[in-house]
């Protein structure tokens, strides 16, 4: 039995959690994306097969991304920060910020 982290950092999206997820997955290292639970029936704002929640990790770090609905603005309140070895690992992580930038996750 796996036991669960203490600590999970909860992230607020309006329908694209799931994408947001892929994003950090392939971004950021030793990350991935886990479970994907989806409705099992229709329900007031959405249907049956609407994604949910994501469980995902980011650089070992536990996260959730909930599709909440649009009452909570996704914002740049909350950031990563990443230690970088030297310059062409920093000029990496600015080439993913852009991206992330064009992408609003």
């Amino acid at each position: 039995m796996v036991n669960p982290a203490k600590n999970t950092i909860c992230l607020w999206y309006d329908g694209d959690a799931e994408d947001a997820a892929r994003f950090y997955a392939t971004t950021f290292p030793d990350s991935s994306v886990g479970a994907v639970h989806r409705a099992p029936g229709d329900f007031p704002s959405g249907k049956q097969g609407d994604v949910l929640t994501v469980e995902f990790t980011v650089m070992g770090i536990p996260c959730l991304g909930l599709n909440g609905g649009p009452d909570v603005k996704h914002n740049w309140a909350f950031s990563f920060q990443v230690a970088t070895a030297d310059q062409a690992e920093t000029d990496r992580g600015d080439r993913s910020r852009s991206r992330c930038r064009q992408a609003r996750v």
